[in-house]
């Protein structure tokens, strides 16, 4: 059913991040925005009415994550990107039984909705059990089985199998649309190039999205640079870069590679404390925002991380911004809080969330405002409330969390799923993986 949202503060993200005070947001009932502004100039409305304190803002967008990932955290902490993953990640994962993805992603799920994460963009085995995972949550996701070439896999298979489960069920289906369907090619090197051409056309003949990883480290990608001049360039000779594409991590990339995912309109996810705790290094991220490219922020799996906290994420990326640049202006928290918003819908190619505007799915996160963080108030100009919101909450004071309207987290849990029996699922997996 329709209803009202009341708070003291809400924050629409839109391009210029506006600040609210007393403002008004209304759901229709199929679970989107009708209206969101002061509470002066809205409409007339006999919905019911939540009054919430605090802060109201949209939910936020974790553009790259591996969230089953929850049962690997801790594993290979120390080991740079391609020990890690061939020496811990992918034995491991070997083991891995479809009722194992299901466990891991509902626990990953919770997590990230505890935190204010209302879609995440997903590369993982065993999608079905993802998107039923994701549907008991009440969360949303972009998912896509990941396309890779091992012993024991066959990308060709992989790539049929993306494609026909969207003609089955379309891009996106469940309550609310809550499932976006993809196609998840690992990446240049984990792939042969003809492999990257049919994903391309597969995904171009459906409209999907892309999500590759691409560029994260120094040493990945040596044979594929050798060949073609560097992964951008071999993505573009494929014809991958003409559709919706995300390009995950893209830390090591050229002023002509920027240059090239500008022109295409590649989205990128920015994984800051993933690229930080593996030492993969630190992404152009002031010079890809200058070309004008959608970025959004990842925390990547919870394995690299090892947390699926969005919020440290937005700090992580302003804090490396300005060290690399030597710039304090780099980013400031306005910009930050749209990456994680705003930015990550564009990179992900979606306009139906990541803002609360008329017409987008009222996914939303009420924001508690009696802690330290906020001691001296809300009644503070909007630039040090808005500082108060990134640098000193949070996710520490994340309350509510609404999916298409729907109330997915109250006072700090599900309404849905029982959290400890969750965690204790995920326990008896992670067992079998050690």
């Amino acid at each position: 059913m329709s209803s009202r949202f009341t708070a003291p503060v809400v924050l629409p993200c839109d391009p210029a991040c506006s600040v609210v005070r007393d403002g008004v947001v209304d759901v229709d009932d199929d679970g989107r925005i009708g209206y969101c502004g002061p509470a002066e100039a809205a409409p007339m409305s006999a919905a019911p009415v939540t009054a919430l304190s605090g802060i109201l803002l949209p939910g936020l967008v974790n553009a790259h994550a591996h969230s089953p990932m929850t049962l690997l955290r801790g594993m290979g902490g120390d080991l740079p990107l391609l020990r890690w993953l061939n020496e811990i990640i992918w034995p491991a994962e070997a083991k891995l039984r479809a009722e194992d993805v299901h466990a891991g992603m509902v626990l990953g799920s919770l997590e990230m909705l505890s935190h204010g994460v209302t879609t995440s963009a997903e590369m993982y085995f065993h999608p079905e059990e993802m998107a039923e995972a994701v549907l008991t949550t009440g969360a949303r996701v972009v998912l896509g089985g990941p396309i890779m070439d091992l012993p024991g896999l066959d990308w060709r298979a992989m790539i049929t199998a993306t494609g026909r489960w969207i003609d089955a069920d379309g891009l996106r289906f469940g309550p609310g649309e809550r499932i976006e369907l993809s196609f998840a090619a690992h990446s240049a090197y984990m792939l042969p190039p003809e492999a990257l051409r049919l994903t391309a056309e597969a995904a171009a003949a459906r409209g999907a999205l892309v999500q590759i990883h691409v560029a994260e480290a120094a040493d990945e990608d040596q044979k594929q640079r050798v060949e073609f001049g560097s992964v951008p360039r071999l993505l573009d000779e494929v014809g991958l870069l003409d559709g919706r594409v995300l390009a995950a991590h893209a830390v090591h990339l050229s002023d002509e590679d920027i240059a090239l995912f500008a022109a295409r309109g590649v989205g990128v996810a920015h994984c800051p404390g993933s690229n930080g705790k593996l030492a993969s290094g630190i992404a152009r991220l002031a010079d890809l925002r200058a070309a004008a490219i959608a970025v959004g922020l990842g925390t990547d799996g919870p394995a690299s991380n090892d947390d699926l906290d969005l919020w440290e994420e937005l700090q992580l990326a302003a804090m490396l911004a300005r060290l690399s640049t030597k710039d304090s202006t780099a980013l400031d928290a306005p910009a930050a809080l749209l990456l994680a918003t705003r930015g990550g819908a564009a990179a992900l190619g979606r306009d139906d969330i990541g803002a609360l505007e008329a017409g987008r799915w009222a996914d939303m996160v009420h924001i508690e405002t009696d802690g330290f963080a906020f001691a001296t108030g809300l009644a503070v100009p909007d630039a040090q409330l808005l500082s108060n919101l990134v640098w000193a909450a949070g996710s520490r004071r994340v309350r509510d969390v609404w999916v298409a309207g729907e109330q997915v987290l109250a006072d700090g849990e599900s309404t849905r799923t029982d959290r400890r029996k969750a965690a204790e699922a995920a326990k008896e997996s992670a067992a079998r993986l050690r």
